[in-house]
C-alpha cells in the first residue's frame, strides 16, 4: 500500500523524469560535447528542451518555431505551424505540466527554502508578460530583424542546457564568448531565482511557449476536466492551487493533477474532454488545419528544413558568435 500511494503521489514527477530523459538520451554527446544529427531532429517534442543540447534527439517547438520566421519571407512554416497546432489541440497545457524539462527543473529549484511570493491579482496580472514576449521577441524579431529573438536573448533553456555545457566541453567554443554570452547567464541565473522563490515563476510569466498552449485550453480534446454535477462550488482546487489559476484549465492552468488531491467531491479527473457541437466542431476543423499544414509543410521540404538547422549548433540558443 504505501509503494502504491508514494507512486499515486509522485507519479507525475516520475513522468517528468522520464520524459527529460527520453528528450536528451543521447549520452555520449554530454562525454564528447556533440549534438545529435539524425533525422529525429526533423521532429520536435511537446516541450521546451533545447536543440543544441548535447543529448537532445529532437527540436525544440519555440526555437524551431523562430529559425522557421526567419525564413518565413522566403517560404511560409507550415510544417512548424501543423506541428504546434496539433500538440496544442491534442494536449493543450497538460505539455507544461507533464512534458516539459524546464518545467520540472523549475519545481525543484522552488524546493529550495527560502520566503515564497504568493498568488495574487498582482501575479495574475504578470502573467501576460508572457504573450507580450511570444508577440515581440519569438514574433516580430524573427520576421522583421532575421533573428530568432526569444532564443537569443532571453531562453533560459538554451543557456542551461546547451551554452553552458558545450562551452565546458568544446575548448574552440571559448573564444566566441561575449556580452550575448555574459547577458544570457545573467538571465537565467535572474529566472532560476525567480524560480526558486516564485512556483515555477518562468512558466507562470515568462514562457512564449506556454502563451502558445494556453490558447488551445478551450479545445484540447485530453486534459483535466471538473464534473459539474459533483461540484460542490468550494472552490478548494483554486485555493491549493499554486499557478494563476482563476477556474480548473482556464488558461493558466498546467494541468498538473494536483487540484485532484484536493478536491472533496471527487469532481476533477483527468478525461478524453467532453465537448458540444460548437466545440466539437472547432476541434475537428483546427484538426484538419493541422495536416493539410503539416502535409503542406512535408511537401514544401519543412522536414529537412527543420532536421538541417537542428543538427547544426544554434549560436543564438547558446548565446556565443
Amino acid at each position: 500500500m504505501k509503494v502504491r500511494e508514494h507512486f499515486k503521489k509522485f507519479s507525475r514527477r516520475y513522468v517528468q523524469l522520464i520524459v527529460a530523459v527520453l528528450y536528451n538520451c543521447n549520452i555520449k554527446g554530454f562525454s564528447d560535447g556533440t549534438i545529435w544529427k539524425g533525422s529525429s531532429k526533423g521532429v520536435c517534442v511537446p516541450g521546451l528542451n533545447c536543440y543544441s543540447c548535447p543529448g537532445a534527439l529532437a527540436s525544440c517547438p519555440l526555437g524551431s518555431l523562430q529559425t522557421a520566421l526567419v525564413s518565413s519571407k522566403y517560404k511560409l512554416p507550415y510544417y512548424i505551424l501543423g506541428t504546434l497546432l496539433l500538440m496544442g489541440l491534442f494536449l493543450g497545457r497538460f505539455i507544461c505540466g507533464f512534458l516539459c524539462p524546464f518545467g520540472l527543473i523549475q519545481e525543484l529549484l522552488h524546493k529550495i527554502p527560502s520566503p515564497k511570493l504568493e498568488k495574487s491579482k498582482i501575479t495574475r496580472g504578470l502573467t501576460l508578460i508572457k504573450y507580450a514576449l511570444l508577440v515581440i521577441f519569438a514574433v516580430m524579431i524573427p520576421v522583421f530583424y532575421s533573428a530568432p529573438g526569444f532564443c537569443k536573448y532571453i531562453c533560459p533553456a538554451g543557456t542551461l542546457e546547451a551554452g553552458i555545457p558545450l562551452v565546458l566541453l568544446q575548448k574552440k567554443l571559448r573564444p566566441l564568448i561575449g556580452n550575448i554570452f555574459s547577458w544570457k547567464v545573467a538571465v537565467l541565473f535572474v529566472i532560476m531565482a525567480l524560480c526558486v522563490v516564485a512556483y515555477r515563476g518562468f512558466c507562470r510569466f515568462l514562457c512564449p511557449l506556454g502563451a502558445i498552449y494556453s490558447f488551445f485550453q478551450p479545445v484540447s480534446f485530453f486534459g483535466i476536466q471538473v464534473d459539474e454535477g459533483k461540484c460542490i462550488n468550494c472552490d478548494a482546487c483554486i485555493r491549493n492551487c499554486k499557478i494563476d489559476v482563476k477556474k480548473v484549465c482556464d488558461r493558466e492552468c498546467i494541468q498538473c493533477g494536483e487540484c485532484i488531491q484536493h478536491c472533496p467531491a471527487d469532481a476533477i479527473h483527468f478525461v478524453i474532454r467532453r465537448a458540444d457541437r460548437k466545440r466539437r466542431f472547432l476541434q475537428v476543423a483546427l484538426t484538419m488545419l493541422a495536416v493539410i499544414f503539416i502535409i503542406a509543410g512535408l511537401n514544401s521540404n519543412g522536414f529537412h528544413d527543420l532536421m538541417s538547422k537542428a543538427v547544426r549548433l544554434c549560436y543564438e540558443c547558446m548565446g556565443i558568435g
